[in-house]
């Protein structure tokens, strides 16, 4: 296996400049542009509508919200078979986050507005659900309480398991790690204008993972090089080398996931699977 002689602690202010950058750009993003949360979060109602032709999303959300007021998501699933007809057609869901209910009129509007858009593409009202925020604010709720006690048990393995390198000191360090991460993974949100929804959770139990895994191996990789190089090795070497004694193994595993998420997105794309898109 390679390893590269990369000068990580000499280096170490140009990352926290790129860290310290992100995190001012996303507080900044957020004061003026303010959290996007999904509809899971706020509750709202979902419309569904199908449709025959060509749209475009962006169209349509401003045509929603011209009639409405209100802010509009769309989403389009083209090619769906029905269930009851066995007919396939093109779908179109509008999700209305808030807590204002949708009334009749209100459909009727976004059905008006939409034909308006689109005259020859022959809208047609499906359905539409209400969305109750309770489920997701209590998904979102355990999901923190999950993470709170993975840090603690972190800690307290950490602890005892690297005691040599710091102990405790170690555990609250890597804490520290893993929260940036998440930090990092919110703030890439806010800067895109992405809402906060499962996505978003999912991302952030993914990303406490890898960086989990990889904080082990090097605090492992630090302790027995410690024991090789012995007690008086500078700090820097210590942790310049153990950094890239292990960073192929961190490459290869972030290629590996990254075409394994490449995969299932070309598949989703080209057989338009909108739910892992």
């Amino acid at each position: 296996m390679k390893t590269y002689h990369i000068r990580f602690y000499e280096n170490r202010w140009i990352y926290y400049c790129i860290s310290l950058a992100v995190v001012l750009v996303g507080l900044i993003c957020n004061v003026i542009f303010g959290t996007r949360l999904d509809i899971q979060f706020t509750g709202g109602a979902v419309l569904s509508y199908s449709y025959s032709g060509e749209i475009e999303t962006q169209k349509v959300e401003r045509a929603v919200e011209s009639s409405l007021g209100r802010d509009a998501s769309v989403s389009v699933n083209k090619n769906v078979r029905s269930a009851e007809s066995g007919q396939v057609s093109n779908n179109v869901t509008i999700s209305l986050a808030g807590t204002n209910s949708i009334t009749p009129a209100d459909q009727t509007a976004v059905l008006k507005a939409l034909n308006k858009a689109y005259p020859n593409e022959k809208f047609e009202s499906l359905k539409m659900d209400s969305v109750n925020p309770s489920m997701g604010q209590s998904f979102f709720l355990k999901c923190i309480v999950a993470v709170l006690i993975a840090f603690l048990l972190l800690n307290l393995y950490i602890a005892a398991r690297f005691r040599k390198i710091g102990g405790m000191a170690a555990g609250f360090f890597a804490i520290f790690a893993l929260l940036h991460d998440v930090a990092m993974v919110y703030f890439t949100f806010i800067i895109f204008r992405m809402p906060l929804d499962d996505n978003f959770i999912a991302v952030v139990l993914t990303i406490l993972g890898y960086s989990l895994n990889d904080t082990i191996v090097i605090y492992d990789r630090i302790r027995e090089n410690r024991r090789l190089m012995g007690p008086k090795t500078p700090y820097r070497v210590l942790v310049n080398t153990s950094i890239n004694q292990t960073f192929t193994r961190s490459i290869n595993t972030a290629i590996c996931t990254f075409l394994a998420i490449a995969t299932v997105f070309v598949v989703g794309s080209v057989y338009q699977l909108n739910s892992v898109v």
